[in-house]
């Protein structure tokens, strides 16, 4: 039995989405479909660090200027503490129509 999880939002306004399992986890991949070629700005994710912002990361900077299809795969799973968060974040100032997948395991 598989415990690969799928976190998903969709919109056509700023990204501003959190990943909170509030159990430990390990990231996958990061998935990103517009309607049309993005405009300028990044798309970030951000280790929102359970033990307080000193350990806060930014783990993935992507421009999503010339952009319709964007995947992210890690290397090797990053692991997540139960108090971790993520979260991705773009401007989307074109406000494209866009598809979000954020592609998670509970450990």
């Amino acid at each position: 039995m598989s415990n690969t999880r799928t976190h998903k939002a969709t919109g056509a306004i700023a990204i501003a989405s959190t990943l909170a399992p509030g159990i430990q986890w390990q990231l996958e991949e990061i998935r990103v479909h517009l309607s049309a070629v993005g405009a300028a700005g990044d798309l970030t994710a951000t280790l929102d660090h359970g033990a307080g912002t000193a350990y806060d990361l930014v783990i993935l900077t992507q421009d999503m200027a010339a952009v319709t299809d964007f995947i992210w795969h890690c290397e090797r799973p990053m692991e997540f503490g139960a108090d971790d968060e993520l979260d991705i974040a773009w401007a989307n100032a074109s406000t494209r129509t866009y598809g979000l997948e954020i592609v998670w395991k509970s450990i």
